[in-house]
C-alpha cells in the first residue's frame, strides 16, 4: 500500500476521521465534522510479541494479522537484512540451527529441508557466540521469499506446526503495510516496534541496521516523534546513532544478565552492564537517547521459589528518569508461567495457565505496557484490570 501525507496523518493521531454529510437537494456546502483522535499510544499498551506467536507461527503477516484482529495495540517485527540490504521479519538471523550431531535444534523456515540451499550451510560466530546453520545475511530477498516458515518451539506449541510452510518471511515494509491497512479497517492505530537484531554483527559484515530501518520509515512518513514507531535495541551504540537521525520514540532493551554486546566488542574501554544501566544514575544516562526502557519481566518482579516476588523499584526508578516501561514478555504456556499460575498437571508445558492473573501483577507494579504472544489474553487482562 502506498502512503499518502493524508494517511500518515490520521494514522499518527494528528487527525482523525472527517465525515461529509450534506442535506439531500440542498445548495449549502457539506458540513465538515472532526473529532478529537485518541491518544497513541493508549495505557497499558499492548504490545504483539513477534505477532500472535502463541497461535501462529511468529514473525509472518498471519501472525501479524491475529494479533491485531485481538485486539494489540502495536505489532513487533525483529528485523534483520537479507545479503541485498533488504530488512526482514526474523526472531534471528540464523533461520535454521544445526545440533553438532546434524539435528535441527531450532528453525523458523524450511531451509533445511530445500536441498538448493543446502551449500549455503555454514558456521558463524554471532555476538561470541558459534552457530552452525543458515543465516539470512547469505540469501537475497527473491531466495528468502521461496521459503515458508516453521514453527519455532513445535515442543510447546504443537498447534501452531499444522501452519508450518503456508507462510513467507515478510519484509519491514509489508509489515508497515499491513498496520496502515488494518489502521484503516480497524479505525483505530496499530503500531510497529521493530528491534535491530545484532546490531554490531550486522555492522561488521558491511550491513548496517539503522540507516536502512530510517530510510524506510522516512519513506513511510514515519520517521518523527508523532509516528506510531517505537525502535527498539539491546545495544546501546546503535540507538544513539539513531536518536542524532530521528525523533522517532526509542526503547533500550535491557536483560536481567549480561552486558549490551556493542559493550563486549569495545573491549576494555568500556565494562559497564545492563545492572550498570538500571541504576538510577544509569537511567538518567538511558534517557539522554531513549523514551523509554524494554526490560525483562523478572527485572520488575523477580521470582521467589517459582513464584512472582515483591517489585523491585526499576519502574519507580525509570519514571522518576522520564522513561516508560514496557515488559518483555507475558506468554500463555505453563512453560513461561510463574507456579502458581500453571495449569494442572504442571508438568505439561504445553498447556495454558492463568496468564491474565500474571498480566495484571505487572499492571499493579506500574508497567506501562507489556509484549504478549496472545493478544486476546493481554486485552481480557487489560479489559478486566482493576486498580489497588
Amino acid at each position: 500500500m502506498k502512503h499518502t501525507p493524508l494517511l500518515n496523518v490520521a494514522l499518527t493521531g494528528l487527525l482523525s476521521a472527517v465525515a461529509l454529510t450534506a442535506c439531500g437537494g440542498s445548495d449549502e456546502p457539506a458540513v465538515v465534522a472532526v473529532v478529537a483522535a485518541a491518544v497513541f499510544p493508549p495505557v497499558p499498551t499492548l504490545i504483539a510479541h513477534r505477532g500472535a506467536s502463541a497461535l501462529r507461527p511468529e514473525h509472518t503477516i498471519a501472525a501479524y494479522t491475529q494479533a491485531i484482529d485481538d485486539g494489540a495495540d502495536i505489532i513487533e517485527p525483529d528485523l534483520v537484512a537479507t545479503k541485498d540490504g533488504h530488512l526482514v521479519a526474523r526472531h534471528e538471523n540464523a533461520i535454521a540451527i544445526l545440533n553438532a550431531d546434524g539435528s535441527i535444534r531450532e528453525s523458523t523456515t524450511d531451509i533445511a529441508t530445500r536441498p538448493e540451499f543446502a551449500a549455503l550451510l555454514t558456521t558463524k560466530t554471532i555476538d561470541g557466540t558459534a552457530i552452525r546453520g543458515w543465516f539470512t545475511e547469505d540469501l537475497t530477498l527473491a531466495q528468502l521469499k521461496t521459503l515458508r516458515a516453521v514453527e519455532r518451539i513445535p515442543a510447546i506449541r504443537p498447534g501452531n506446526v499444522a501452519f508450518n510452510g503456508q507462510f513467507q518471511v515478510p519484509t519491514l515494509q509489508e509489515v508497515i503495510d499491513l498496520a496502515k491497512s488494518k489502521s484503516i479497517e480497524k479505525g483505530r492505530t496499530i503500531g510497529v516496534y521493530p528491534e535491530t537484531k545484532h546490531p554490531t554483527y550486522f555492522k561488521s559484515i558491511n550491513l548496517p541496521l539503522e540507516r536502512r530501518l530510517l530510510e524506510v520509515l522516512t519513506n513511510n512518513g514515519w520517521n518523527s516523534k508523532e509516528a506510531p514507531v517505537f525502535i527498539q535495541s539491546f545495544e546501546v551504540g546503535n540507538l544513539k546513532e539513531m536518536r542524532a537521525l530521528t525523533t522517532t520514540r526509542i526503547v533500550q532493551l535491557l536483560s536481567s544478565s549480561g552486558r549490551p554486546y556493542d559493550f563486549v566488542a569495545a573491549g576494555p574501554t568500556e565494562t559497564r552492564s545492563y545492572a550498570d544501566l538500571i541504576t538510577p544514575a544509569g537511567l538518567r544516562e538511558v534517557a539522554t537517547y531513549a523514551n523509554g526502557i524494554g526490560p525483562s519481566k523478572d527485572m520488575v518482579i523477580p521470582l521467589v521459589s517459582g513464584n512472582l516476588g515483591t517489585p523491585t523499584a526499576l519502574v519507580t526508578n525509570a519514571k522518576a528518569a522520564n522513561l516508560f516501561t514496557h515488559i518483555y514478555t507475558l506468554r500463555p504456556e505453563n512453560n513461561f508461567l510463574p507456579i502458581n499460575l500453571k495449569k494442572a498437571p504442571v508438568t505439561d508445558n504445553t498447556l495454558r495457565g492463568d496468564s491474565v492473573t500474571e498480566i495484571q501483577t505487572f499492571l499493579q507494579a506500574g508497567v506501562d505496557g507489556f509484549f504478549t504472544d496472545d493478544s486476546a489474553v493481554g486485552r481480557t487482562a487489560i479489559r478486566t484490570f482493576v486498580k489497588k
